[in-house]
């Protein structure tokens, strides 16, 4: 009996320690997400009150321009809030996120009717896609994270965008978005989009200039390359005409 109990406990205790080392492993990972996640949660109060200089985005975008033309720069310059055209702030709600100022930073209905649509072209062989994001999870990406798909991004992106909408104003929000966005293939935020394409200031945009640049976010690299598309001209008049049904924070 006493062998029998000597070899019990020998082939037992591997098992064991086995499972303890598992799940020292797991509670280290958890420790290390939790950390990481406190540390972008007080990025995200830094940026409730300071202006970034640049963003995770912006970053990635001159590193990849800078693989082709070493002496690549981006063209980006800060404007407060009270310095952008209430056209634009109304056109890029129009067209990027309807219910911008009712939610509370993601549209489950939104990203469900995206994935539907997403399939159904996917079946027909379409290529225009619809992401679903808000303009609270676009900053989010924008800020922190980078183009690249997957799970992984989306789910950090959702969760940056609670974090920003339970510590910023939606007027924050909407001006930090129109200081990242991009609008071409080096130019990042509104007034260098309004400098570029129209030589004007992002304070001076006129309803159909605005809604043109709000036409343009889902793929700025793409117009800035080819210009004023047939496709491009028919999203602008349709923003356009949405303008006066959106109020600006």
């Amino acid at each position: 009996m006493a062998g029998y109990r000597a070899e019990y406990d020998s082939e037992r205790r591997p098992r064991l320690r086995k499972r303890r080392v598992a799940l020292a492993a797991v509670l280290l990972a958890l420790a290390a997400v939790l950390i990481y996640q406190v540390g972008l949660f007080l990025a995200v109060l830094w940026y409730s009150v300071q202006n970034p200089s640049s963003t995770a985005f912006m970053r990635s975008t001159l590193s990849a321009l800078r693989t082709e033309n070493p002496d690549a720069e981006l063209r980006h310059s800060w404007v407060d809030y009270d310095q952008i055209s209430n056209n634009l702030k109304r056109a890029v709600i129009a067209a990027e996120d309807a219910n911008f100022a009712g939610h509370g930073g993601v549209e489950w209905a939104a990203i469900r009717k995206a994935w539907e649509y997403n399939r159904k072209q996917a079946e027909r062989g379409g290529q225009r896609m619809r992401g679903g994001s808000t303009i609270t999870q676009q900053l989010a990406k924008n800020l922190f994270l980078s183009g690249s798909r997957s799970y992984w991004r989306k789910g950090q992106e959702m969760v940056l965008a609670y974090m920003i909408e339970l510590v910023m104003s939606k007027e924050r929000i909407l001006e930090l978005y129109l200081n990242t966005a991009q609008w071409g293939m080096d130019i990042f935020g509104a007034q260098a989009a309004a400098r570029h394409y129209f030589k004007t200031d992002a304070a001076s945009l006129g309803a159909a200039q605005a809604a043109r640049l709000a036409a343009m976010l889902p793929n700025p690299s793409y117009y800035h390359r080819h210009g004023n598309t047939s496709y491009l001209r028919s999203r602008t008049n349709t923003i356009q005409q949405r303008l006066r049904q959106v109020e600006a924070p």
